[in-house]
């Protein structure tokens, strides 16, 4: 019999994903999702009804650590994924990611070592590293935060680790560079250009285009965590999770306009751009090490995979019942 796995932010994009993957696998999940009073469980509600029956569900919140404390309870493993993940909205509400992203990572560090967790997966960004200073990027680049965000990302990072050193927690980080696909939020630039070509423009308002990205596609990164949690082998180890292909967000653009089959023009949009110092001019990752240990690679790589995961997720964007979920029409940051 599986043991049971706690996933947090299992309401999110990848983290619902991750819900089904573990499913599939045979765990019991439970899955702790964000309180609100609408009765909402993000996108698992969305989550085929039969995967739910083996799915607990707990709402509450990542930064109250009774809160925590009760969900970690009766869990061999805990997968966190729960954080504030938009840049932009780090520049006006930096406290916020302090409070979510690093208190947050506290409480679950703090909980999974009372009910002595056997394996604690903290899920890290790629914005940790800023602008490469070398390719591909390996776990050894050092640490430049650029936006409040990647700080506040560092900082659960080093918490994370510091655990595993100061207390033998069985703690791994694992960082995913940009994943990508169905469920994503409209604030990301692949559901952005989508959502604009579907409602018609064919001037795609964006903010830089010449920075790079390596990106993952959602199932790839799923089952990253999968890969991870069966593998003490990655105890006390930061990984990067990346296809090692990269792509500039210009001629993104037009890969999706082409698969699409409109022609487009881009616009500037300075609302949608970071400050200068504050953007990542370039991401690339090397998951060399996370091959080694686990045997993970992307099933979507290189520019051909790419196009095939664009392709899955351009469906779903475009599928009335899914579209109808965004405000295409607004920046949402």
């Amino acid at each position: 019999m599986k043991k049971q796995v706690l996933v947090t932010g299992a309401d999110g994009f990848i983290g619902s994903h991750v819900v089904e993957v573990l499913v599939n696998a045979g765990f019991n999940v439970k899955a702790f999702v964000q309180y609100n009073s609408f009765g909402s469980w993000g996108w698992l509600d969305n989550v085929p009804p039969a995967t739910m029956l083996s799915v607990e569900v707990m709402a509450g919140d990542i930064r109250d650590p009774d809160c925590v404390d009760s969900a970690v309870s009766g869990c061999a493993y805990v997968l966190h994924l729960a954080a504030l993940i938009a840049i932009p909205f780090s520049y006006l509400a930096p406290e916020s990611y302090i409070q979510t992203n690093v208190l947050g990572t506290l409480n679950v560090l703090q909980a999974s070592r009372r009910h002595s967790v056997e394996h604690v997966v903290c899920t890290s960004t790629s914005e940790t590293y800023g602008s490469a200073q070398f390719v591909p990027i390996t776990e050894s680049h050092p640490a430049n935060a650029q936006s409040p965000y990647a700080a506040s990302k560092v900082a659960a990072d080093q918490l994370a680790l510091s655990f595993y050193y100061s207390f033998d927690l069985p703690v791994t980080v694992l960082r995913p560079f940009n994943t990508y696909g169905p469920r994503q939020s409209a604030r990301a630039v692949i559901p952005t250009i989508i959502s604009q070509i579907f409602n018609g423009s064919r001037e795609i308002r964006l903010g830089s285009t010449y920075p790079t990205r390596d990106f993952t596609y959602v199932t790839d990164t799923a089952r990253a965590f999968l890969d991870v949690l069966n593998s003490r082998k990655t105890i006390g180890m930061e990984l990067n999770l990346g296809t090692g292909f990269e792509i500039s967000i210009k001629d993104l653009t037009f890969l999706i306009a082409e698969t699409m089959e409109v022609e487009v023009k881009i616009v500037s949009d300075n609302d949608r751009t970071r400050p200068e110092a504050s953007e990542v001019d370039r991401l690339i990752a090397s998951s060399e090490k996370f091959h080694d240990l686990v045997g993970w690679s992307a099933i979507h790589k290189g520019k051909n995979g790419l196009t095939n995961g664009l392709l899955k997720t351009i469906k779903w964007f475009t599928d009335p019942g899914n579209a109808a979920r965004y405000k295409a029409q607004i920046y949402n940051i």
